[in-house]
């Protein structure tokens, strides 16, 4: 019996070992390289700012300004409730003593220059897909952005979600850190809107099924379902017969500059925010991120529950 105990300690210890070595952020989600990068551009730096909706959930919320980026909004999951952090340039509150290469590696790599894991909440999954040179000329301009004090809450999780080892993981069983590659079989349009989409866009984020570890279901990418926040729907764009499949491109187009479907009717709830932000994309973006999405299969995501009345 003695020996089976110790046999099961060493066995345990090894496995304790293997953990916190395979989820140290530097190896499961190591930095990118960067190299030698040239003077920011920050006009491409507020482009990205719009097609990642940076706004959306990190401006203060109760304001006006949505350039005051001090954080605060409240984003509910199953996992518990995250607070967005403020990314102003304030130097105590926000991200104003952080380097490119800090800010890359939070964007890229979902590792906080302390070198802790970043909760999947932050779409990193997505945003990595984004060059070194894209993420400094975001950064860049940020930087020139009004810095605003005060910090959000913090993350209210209960255990063992509140142990940030635990998202390394979660890397090793679904996080990619490959950057967006180009398809050379296809155009030069249609690679800007897989790139848009899938990286600063970050579509699929919100419009696919996730499983119960919060990870997005492979096989309903961009085929909607449940709200992550638990708010309602998130509804299928893919070239479904019931989604965009009947959309013309241009239709699309329309959508992402002014919010107008086919039916002349509107979107509403959180997309409202992101046409906000997709209407100061170029009409070249914008028709890019369309014919890209024209070219999605068609998947049946899953079935939305009937309304019940009253």
């Amino acid at each position: 019996m003695r020996r089976l105990l110790i046999t099961l300690a060493v066995f345990a210890a090894l496995g304790l070992a293997g953990f916190i070595v395979l989820t140290d952020p530097r190896v499961v989600s190591p930095s990118p390289v960067i190299g030698t990068l040239p003077a920011p551009d920050l006009e491409n730096g507020k482009l990205l700012f719009a097609a990642g909706g940076c706004a959306s959930c990190h401006a203060t919320p109760g304001q006006d300004d949505k350039l005051k980026l001090g954080g605060g909004l409240e984003l509910g999951s199953p996992f518990g409730k995250f607070h967005a952090p403020n990314i102003s340039p304030h130097t105590r509150d926000g991200i104003g003593n952080w380097g490119v290469k800090d800010f890359v590696d939070a964007m890229a790599s979902g590792v906080s220059p302390s070198g802790q894991h970043y909760y999947p909440a932050f779409p990193y999954t997505s945003y990595r897909l984004m060059p070194p040179k894209a993420l400094a000329d975001l950064f860049a301009y940020i930087r020139t952005l009004a810095p605003v004090e005060g910090r959000a809450k913090d993350h209210e999780l209960p255990f063992p979600f509140n142990i940030r080892r635990v998202v390394g993981g979660w890397k090793l069983l679904f996080f990619d850190g490959a950057p967006f590659k180009p398809d050379p079989a296809k155009s030069e349009e249609w690679n800007r809107g897989a790139y848009l989409v899938n990286g600063p866009g970050h579509c699929v984020e919100c419009h696919s099924n996730r499983n119960a570890l919060g990870a997005i279901v492979q096989a309903t990418r961009f085929a909607g379902g449940p709200d992550p926040e638990g708010k309602g729907w998130v509804p299928n764009i893919s070239q479904a017969e019931t989604a965009l499949g009947k959309w013309s491109k241009s239709e699309i187009a329309e959508l992402l500059k002014s919010g107008f479907t086919p039916e002349f009717d509107s979107v509403g709830g959180t997309m409202a925010a992101v046409v906000k932000n997709t209407a100061q994309l170029s009409d070249a973006d914008r028709a890019a991120m369309a014919e890209y999405l024209k070219s999605l299969p068609a998947v049946q995501g899953p079935v939305r529950p009937a309304k019940t009345g009253s």
